[in-house]
Order: structure tokens, then C-alpha cells, then sequence
């Protein structure tokens, strides 16, 4: 008796000095260089520039030029999505980008937002700041930065932007929004040097939200946002005072995801298992790695040799559309893989698709956005970040035809303090573009839970 006694005592205080250990485990990151050359002397420009997008006729006359001498190549006979982006409907989507698309309409649209730009490390910052106009007295606004994924940009959140800024409901919290793209991407930007991956990233946006004045803020991501902010938190576990996220693929594999998915199926409440989880988790092979499979070519490319593919995408718009915008069908709903328009005016306008293409070709920053795969895969998959749990307050919605479908199971082991985590409705990989209001509902929710207002 007393020596299961004296075991049971041993395993449990392991079990609370690892716990311990791992709640006190901080990620650290060191200031860098990412600007051109060796950094200059004195210190850092902290200058605040405003920032507008332009174009102008040369601009418009270039793209319509490359347009016009596009080759196009026929798409195998009932071939639909499964290939690729469809020729045939590309074809379509092109010549409403050369004749009907209004790019100085979509300019005016993207600069109703304030935008500015700011030197951090070297390099150029651009970032969409959101100010609400009117706080309900005694209260004051929320400070919340958003981070977008590839191919997507801040743009992606231009429909979630009023929801948060100007709640209709008045019971709802106001905030205040940060939008930055990530060096390489939109308007920021690209590191001049090797290295610079999300956790850079992440020191980067500490710097500017600091620099904005913010003692403290609330963070959203999906695709490499949730990456970078998940940093964020780690980084700075004080500052950050909650995390939600729309994207959540285990960073650490470990045995209860394994166990979850061995018994998972018979056992499902074993593992608080929903129908959703069974759905689309099982069987495994099929959806965890052919689907896997066939959607994860372009990683390997540009976790590899990113520059490559990436030159032949900077010289032709319709190049770029098509691997950009295939992403936007896929990766909304596998299935519209099997229509000939691959779904894509199902749940976004041709004008939203093509703006945000623009943001790529007119700042040529697609190379740059590729490099991030190479950056943060090419250090291997074992990095500090990967093995340090996110101790705060963290929400997470859980999208049905999201890429990777992650069950509350293994959310939790990542960020330990899960508060919500929210099956929605509908919606895909760019759900903050696709479903904004479900989005922007959710973070509320979050919100109102952690700051004990629900």
C-alpha cells in the first residue's frame, strides 16, 4: 500500500513539474536586420507614414498587355477542377478582369481605411488601422490585430471591419482594428535576408502594436495569421490577453492525438468525439492523407525552391490568377473541385477575388509571399514554437470545410486554456472573407466570455 502510495505521489509530481514547467516556458526571439545591407548607425526610424494604394495608366496598360498575349491551353474533356484551375473557365474570369473589372474603384474601396506603413527592423510595415467612431460611454474601445494568410492579404477582412468597428447590436464590444501585412506580402515590405519566418513575423508586429501605443490587445489568425499570432502569444504571453483563431493544425503530434485517432471512431465520447469529428476525420486515409495529398503540392514547392515557380507567376496576371484563385475554390469546398467553375462566385464576387489578386500583382510581392513556406519549413519541424503551449485565453472557430479539420481534443493540447470552440455553420479555409459576420460573431462571443461580459 504504501509503495503505490509512495509511486502514485512520484508520477503526479512529475506530471505537476512538467505541467509547470511548460506553463513558465516563454518563446524568445531576438531583434533583427530584414532591411537591405548592414543597418545603418543610430537608431531606429520610428516615423508613422500614411499610406495610400495608387495606380496609375502605366500600370493598367501593362496588365492588359500581358493579358492580351496570354497562350491559352485547353483543359482535358470533363476534367473540371481536378487538374487545376479550369482553362476554359479561366478564360472567362480573364476577360472580365481585361474589360469589366474596375481596379480604380477597388483602389477607392481598399483606401476608405486608413493605411500607413512604418520602418521595424529594416523594412516597411504596412498595416490598415480602424478606429471606431463612436464608444458607448464608460467603455473603451478593444485592441485587436487580425493577420492573414497566403494567398489572402488584409484585404480579407475588409467585410469583417464595420461588423467590429460599428456593432449594430448594442450590447456588442467595440474595437479597435490593426490589419498588417506580413513582410513579403501586400504593401510590406519584403526581408531583404534569409530567416525571416513567423516567429520574426510575430516579434515584428509586437514592435508595431507597441509602437501604435497598445499596452496590451486581443489577436485573430488563420492560415500563417494563426501561426504568427500564436507566436505573438508566446512571445509575449502578458500582452496578448486572448487569442482566437479559425486555423489550428497540431503543431506537435502527440499520444492523445494518436489515441484519438486509433479508438477515436469506436469511442467516440472517449474522446468527446462530436458527428462533425467522425465525419471528417475517418476514414483517416482518405481524409487525412490522400486529401492531404492532393492539396499540398504547392507547399512542397514553396518550402523548397519558392523563386522558381515564383518568376514565371510575377511575369503573367493570368499565371498568377489561376494559382492564386485555385485556392479560393478548393480550399472553400473540396467538392467544387468536381464543377467547371470550381465554385468560386458561389461565395465570393469575382470583383473581392480579383482585388486581392491585385494587391499581389501590382506590389509583385508573390515570390516573397512563397519564401514564408521556405522560411518557417525549411528550419525542420521541430522548432522551439512547436513545443511550448499558448497559456491564455484562446477561442476557436471551427469551420466544416476547413482544410485540416482539428477536434476540441487536439486544439486543447496546444492552447490548454481553450475558453470557446465553436462548430459555425458553413464555410472554408478564407472564412473570414467568405463568412464574416459568422466570424466576427464568434469573436465577439469570445471576447464577452473572456472579459466576463456574457
Amino acid at each position: 500500500m504504501f509503495t503505490e502510495l509512495l509511486v502514485g505521489l512520484v508520477i503526479g509530481g512529475l506530471i505537476f513539474f512538467l505541467v509547470q514547467r511548460s506553463r513558465s516556458q516563454v518563446l524568445k526571439a531576438e531583434d533583427g536586420w530584414w532591411g537591405a545591407g548592414a543597418p545603418p548607425d543610430g537608431g531606429e526610424d520610428d516615423t508613422i507614414r500614411p499610406f495610400k494604394v495608387t495606380t496609375s495608366d502605366e500600370e493598367l496598360e501593362d496588365l492588359c498587355r500581358r493579358i492580351d498575349h496570354t497562350r491559352p491551353v485547353a483543359s482535358l474533356e470533363d476534367s473540371q477542377f481536378n487538374y487545376g484551375f479550369n482553362s476554359q473557365y479561366l478564360q472567362k474570369v480573364v476577360s472580365y478582369w481585361r474589360n469589366d473589372f474596375d481596379w480604380r474603384r477597388q483602389v477607392d474601396k481598399l483606401n476608405q481605411y486608413s493605411h500607413f506603413k512604418t520602418n521595424i527592423e529594416g523594412i516597411d510595415v504596412h498595416y490598415v488601422h480602424v478606429k471606431p467612431k463612436k464608444v458607448p460611454e464608460g467603455t473603451s474601445a478593444i485592441p485587436l490585430i487580425m493577420v492573414h494568410g497566403w494567398p489572402g492579404s488584409f484585404y480579407e477582412f475588409y467585410g469583417m471591419i464595420p461588423l467590429l468597428t460599428e456593432p449594430s447590436n448594442p450590447d456588442d464590444l467595440v474595437f479597435e482594428v490593426v490589419c498588417p501585412s506580413i513582410p513579403g506580402y501586400g504593401f510590406s515590405e519584403a526581408p531583404h535576408k534569409k530567416g525571416f519566418d513567423s516567429v520574426c513575423a510575430a516579434h515584428v508586429f509586437h514592435k508595431l502594436m507597441k509602437r501604435l501605443g497598445f499596452q496590451q490587445f486581443y489577436a485573430h489568425g488563420g492560415d500563417w495569421g494563426w501561426l504568427v499570432t500564436t507566436n505573438m502569444a508566446q512571445l509575449e504571453p502578458k500582452i496578448v490577453k486572448g487569442l482566437h483563431l479559425n486555423f489550428a493544425p497540431p503543431s506537435k503530434p502527440g499520444l492523445p492525438m494518436a489515441l484519438s485517432l486509433m479508438l477515436g471512431r469506436r469511442f467516440p465520447k472517449l474522446f468527446s468525439f462530436t458527428d462533425m469529428d467522425i465525419q471528417r476525420l475517418y476514414p483517416c486515409m482518405d481524409k487525412l492523407v490522400v486529401e492531404s495529398i492532393k492539396e499540398s503540392g504547392y507547399m512542397h514547392i514553396q518550402a523548397t525552391k519558392p523563386d522558381t515557380v515564383g518568376r514565371g507567376l510575377n511575369d503573367s496576371p493570368v499565371g498568377l490568377a489561376a494559382y492564386i484563385l485555385e485556392k479560393f475554390s478548393t480550399w472553400t469546398d473540396h467538392d467544387f473541385r468536381n464543377l467547371e467553375d470550381g465554385g468560386l462566385t458561389r461565395k465570393f464576387s469575382l470583383d473581392d477575388l480579383l482585388t486581392n489578386v491585385m494587391i499581389y500583382w501590382t506590389s509583385g510581392c508573390i515570390i516573397s509571399s512563397m519564401r514564408f513556406y521556405k522560411e518557417n519549413f525549411g528550419k525542420g519541424l521541430d522548432q522551439p514554437h512547436s513545443k511550448i503551449p499558448v497559456y491564455i485565453p484562446t477561442g476557436f472557430a471551427c469551420f466544416p470545410n476547413e482544410l485540416m479539420h482539428t477536434p476540441k481534443l487536439w486544439v486543447k493540447q496546444k492552447y490548454p486554456k481553450l475558453t470557446t470552440y465553436s462548430p459555425m455553420a458553413r464555410g472554408g479555409h478564407f472564412a473570414a472573407m467568405e463568412e464574416p459576420l459568422l466570424m466576427a460573431e464568434d469573436i465577439q462571443d469570445f471576447l464577452k466570455t473572456v472579459e466576463k461580459k456574457k
